[in-house]
C-alpha cells in the first residue's frame, strides 16, 4: 500500500462498487460553510425585490413619521379633539397644509401609483383603497384650509397618521417577504471563478468557465470544484458530489468516468475532457428546473388584499349611495361631508396593519425556535399540508455513519476486533475511521497504539499493531487477500450498509458495518405528523434496501428510492397530482427543484446555500419535529390573521353605514371625531390581539 491520502472502497449495497466514503480530511460541513462565507456580507435584498421595498418603505416610514408629529399637532381639528388652542398667526396655520401636501406627494406616492397599477389591471385592492382615502382627505383638507369646503373637511391629521400607518404597515410586509438570498445565484456560486484549460502544446492556460467548449483538457486540483461536465482523462480521485445528490458518501471517479460541474475533486488532481458547459450542464439543469418551478409555482391571491378589493367596492358604493341620498334630504354641503367623511373613515387603518402585524410576531416568534420565514405565503400555507416529504440523506438522517455491528471470527471477541480495526484508523481523519474509533471509545475499549499507517485509494488502511499488520478496507481489501466475505456480512450489505472487513497479517479476524446514522428526533417527528393526519414519505437517491432499512426504523410506510436529483421535483408534482399540499424538506442543491415546486419548501439550515434559498421556510437546527412547530405557528398564525380582518373589517362595515348617515332619521350622524377615534381604536385592538401570539410555545418535542 502505498502512503496517501486515506480514501477506499466498500460494500454499499445498491451502490457501484467504485463508490467510496468520505475520504480523509474531508469534511463536508467545511464545504457548506465556505460556501455560506462566500456569500456573507453579499445582501440580495439590495437587488431590489422586496428586500429593496423593505428598505424604501422603512426610509419613508421614518421621514414621514418626523414630517406627521407637526402636521398632527397643528391640525385645528386635532386641536379641537384635544381641546387646545392654536396661535392664530399665519406660519402656523401653513404648517399642516404645507408638510400634508409634502407627506401626500413624497409618502402617499407609493400608494398613489400602485392603486393607478390597479385600475390598470382592474383589480382593485388595499392600494387603491388607500389611494382613494389619502387623496379625498387631501383634496377635502385643501378645500377646508382654503374655505371652500367645511371646517369639518379638515383633515390633515388624519391624513398624516394615515400616511404613517400604511407605510409602517407595508414595511413590515415588505421586511416579512424579503428573500434572504437567491436561488439561482447560489447555484451559479457553485462553478469557480477560474478554470485551468491545457492547450495543445501542452502549456496551462487560466480562463473564465464561460470560454470553455467541448473537447477542451482541464486540470481540476485537489479541493477544487469542475468548472465544467466532463469525462476524466487522467487521474483517480475522490469527487465530492454532495451538493448535486445530496448523499455525503463521495464517489470515486477514474478514467472515462463522467463528472459534474460544481462537484470537488477532493483529493488529487484530475484531467477532465470538457463534454458540456454553460446551459447544457447538469447544474443548469438544476438552475433551470429552481427557476420553472418558482415561475410557474401558483400563489393564492393574499387574504388581505381579497378583503381590501371587497371594502374598496363597498366604500365606493356606500360614498355614492350617500351623495344621492342626502343630496335629495339634505343640502348639497351635507352631501360633500358625508360623502368625504364615509370615503376617509373606509380607508383600512387597522386591516393595513392586521396581517402585517401577525406576520412580523409570527416570523420573530418562528426564529427564537430557530425557524426562519421567508416567504410569507409558506407560512399561511403550511396549516393546509397534509404530506410532509422528506429528503433522507442529512435530513432524518445524520450524513455520517456509525458502527451498527461488530462480527469478529473464532480467534477474538468483538470488542478486540473492534479495538484493533481502532487503532489501524486512528491516524485517519476519514469520517468512517472516526466512526470506528468513536465506537472504541464508546464502549471504553483500550487501543493500543499503531505504527507504520498507510493508506491506499479504493482499498482502504493498514497500519502495525501489536506487531500484527492490521488491515481495514473494502471489497478490494479482499481481494488482494484472495479472501472472500463472512456470511455475516451479506445481511448487512443487503440493508444497505458500508461492510468494511479487517485483517490480521493478510488473515481475515472479523468485518464492521456501518451505516448512517438516523437521528434520534426523526421518529418522533414521523410519529407525531403522522398522529396529525398528515402522510410521512421520505425521497433519496439510495438504493432500495437502504431506503427501506431506514423507512423501517422511522415508521415510514411510503419510500422513493433511488430517485436521481432531477426526478426530485417531479416525485413532488406526482403528490401534488394526487390532491395532496405538500411540503418538501431537504438541504441539498438536488433538493432545491423539489423545494421550489413544493406548497412549501422547508430547508434544514445547515445544508446547501441553494437549498436554502429555494425555500420558503429555513430551520436553523436539524431538528426534524421544527416541521411541527412550522405547522401549530402556520395556524396560530391564520386564526389570528383572520380575526383581525374580521375585526379590521367589521369596523367598517359598521362605522360606514354611521357615518353616510344611516341612523339620521332618528336623529344620529357619527360625528367625524367619533369615527377617527373608533379608528384608532380598531387599530389598538388589532395590534393587541397579534401580540397574543407570542404565548405559543414552538419547542420541538415540548
Amino acid at each position: 500500500m502505498s502512503n496517501t491520502h486515506d480514501h477506499r472502497t466498500h460494500d454499499h449495497s445498491g451502490h457501484a462498487d467504485h463508490e467510496q466514503v468520505e475520504h480523509a480530511g474531508h469534511d463536508h460541513s467545511g464545504h457548506e460553510a465556505h460556501d455560506h462565507a462566500g456569500h456573507e456580507g453579499h445582501d440580495h435584498s439590495a437587488h431590489g425585490g422586496h428586500g429593496g421595498h423593505a428598505a424604501h418603505f422603512r426610509r419613508l416610514f421614518w421621514i414621514m413619521l418626523v414630517l406627521a408629529l407637526p402636521v398632527v399637532a397643528f391640525s385645528p381639528m386635532f386641536a379641537h379633539l384635544l381641546g387646545y388652542e392654536l396661535p392664530g398667526s399665519l406660519l402656523f396655520t401653513a404648517i399642516s397644509p404645507v408638510l400634508g401636501t409634502v407627506m401626500f406627494v413624497w409618502g402617499g406616492a407609493p400608494f398613489l401609483t400602485g392603486g393607478l397599477a390597479e385600475i390598470k389591471a382592474r383589480q382593485p385592492g388595499m392600494m387603491l383603497l388607500i389611494a382613494l382615502a389619502i387623496s379625498v382627505a387631501f383634496v377635502s383638507s385643501w378645500g377646508a384650509t382654503l374655505g371652500l369646503l367645511d371646517h369639518q373637511l379638515d383633515f390633515w391629521w388624519e391624513l398624516a397618521l394615515l400616511i404613517v400607518i400604511m407605510l409602517l404597515g407595508h414595511w413590515i410586509e415588505m421586511r416579512s417577504l424579503a428573500q434572504a438570498s437567491s436561488a439561482l445565484d447560489s447555484l451559479a456560486a457553485l462553478l469557480p471563478d477560474e478554470a485551468e484549460r491545457v492547450d495543445a502544446d501542452g502549456s496551462v492556460e487560466t480562463v473564465s468557465p464561460a470560454e470553455l467548449r467541448r473537447g477542451d483538457i482541464v486540470i481540476v486540483r485537489p479541493g477544487a470544484r469542475l468548472p465544467a461536465d466532463g469525462v476524466v482523462v487522467e487521474g483517480t480521485a475522490d469527487v465530492d458530489e454532495s451538493m448535486i445528490t445530496g448523499e455525503s458518501v463521495p464517489v470515486s471517479r477514474g478514467t472515462d468516468d463522467a463528472v459534474v460541474a460544481g462537484t470537488v475533486a477532493t483529493d488529487s488532481a484530475l484531467r477532465i475532457r470538457v463534454t458540456a458547459t454553460g446551459d447544457d450542464t447538469a447544474l443548469a439543469g438544476i438552475q433551470k428546473l429552481v427557476a420553472d418551478a418558482q415561475n410557474s409555482s401558483s400563489r393564492a391571491q393574499r387574504i388581505a388584499d381579497r378583503a381590501a378589493a371587497w371594502l374598496f367596492w363597498f366604500a365606493l358604493g356606500a360614498a355614492v349611495i350617500t351623495a344621492v341620498v342626502w343630496s335629495l334630504v339634505g343640502s348639497p354641503n351635507d352631501a360633500i361631508i358625508r360623502t368625504i367623511t364615509v370615503l376617509v373613515i373606509a380607508c383600512p387603518h387597522a386591516l393595513g396593519l392586521a396581517i402585517p402585524l401577525v406576520v412580523s410576531i409570527a416570523t420573530e416568534r418562528a426564529a427564537k425556535a430557530g425557524v426562519l420565514v421567508k416567504d410569507r405565503l409558506a407560512l399561511e400555507s403550511m396549516r393546509t399540508v397534509d404530506t410532509v416529504l422528506f429528503d433522507k440523506t442529512g435530513t432524518l438522517t445524520t450524513g455520517s455513519p456509525i458502527v451498527t455491528h461488530v462480527h469478529s471470527t473464532d480467534s477474538l471477541d468483538d470488542d478486540r476486533l473492534l479495538a484493533l480495526a481502532a487503532s489501524a484508523e486512528a491516524d485517519s481523519e476519514h469520517p468512517v475511521a472516526r466512526a470506528i474509533v468513536a465506537a472504541a471509545h464508546e464502549r471504553r475499549l483500550v487501543v493500543p497504539r499503531a505504527t507504520n499507517f498507510r493508506a491506499s485509494t479504493a482499498v482502504g488502511v493498514e497500519a502495525t499493531v501489536d506487531g500484527r499488520v492490521i488491515s481495514v478496507g473494502g471489497p478490494r481489501l479482499l481481494e488482494r487477500a484472495n479472501a472472500t466475505a463472512l456470511d455475516a456480512t451479506r445481511g448487512w450489505s443487503s440493508d444497505g450498509a458500508i461492510v468494511l472487513h479487517v485483517l490480521a497479517d493478510g488473515v481475515q479476524i472479523g468485518a464492521l458495518a456501518l451505516a448512517d446514522a438516523v437521528r434520534p428526533e426523526s421518529k418522533q417527528a414521523v410519529a407525531e405528523l403522522t398522529a396529525r393526519g398528515i402522510q410521512v414519505v421520505m425521497i433519496t437517491g439510495d438504493a432500495e434496501a437502504v431506503a427501506h432499512s431506514v423507512a423501517a426504523e422511522l415508521g415510514i410506510d411510503r419510500v422513493y428510492a433511488g430517485v436521481r436529483p432531477e426526478d426530485k421535483s417531479l416525485t413532488v408534482r406526482e403528490l401534488q397530482q394526487e390532491g395532496r399540499k405538500v411540503a418538501m424538506v431537504g438541504d441539498g442543491v438536488n433538493d432545491a427543484p423539489a423545494l421550489a415546486e413544493a406548497d412549501v419548501g422547508i430547508a434544514i439550515g445547515a445544508g446547501t446555500d441553494v437549498a436554502v434559498a429555494a425555500a420558503g421556510v429555513i430551520l436553523a437546527g436539524d431538528d426534524p419535529r421544527s416541521v411541527l412547530s412550522v405547522i401549530e405557528l402556520s395556524k396560530a398564525g391564520y386564526r389570528k390573521m383572520t380575526q383581525n380582518l374580521w375585526w379590521a373589517a367589521g369596523y367598517n362595515l359598521l362605522s360606514v353605514p354611521l357615518a353616510a348617515g344611516v341612523l339620521a332619521p332618528i336623529g344620529f350622524v357619527l360625528p367625524m371625531e367619533v369615527g377617527a377615534l373608533l379608528m384608532s381604536l380598531s387599530t389598538i385592538v388589532v395590534a393587541l390581539n397579534a401580540q397574543l401570539l407570542r404565548r405559543i410555545d414552538l419547542r420541538p418535542g415540548r
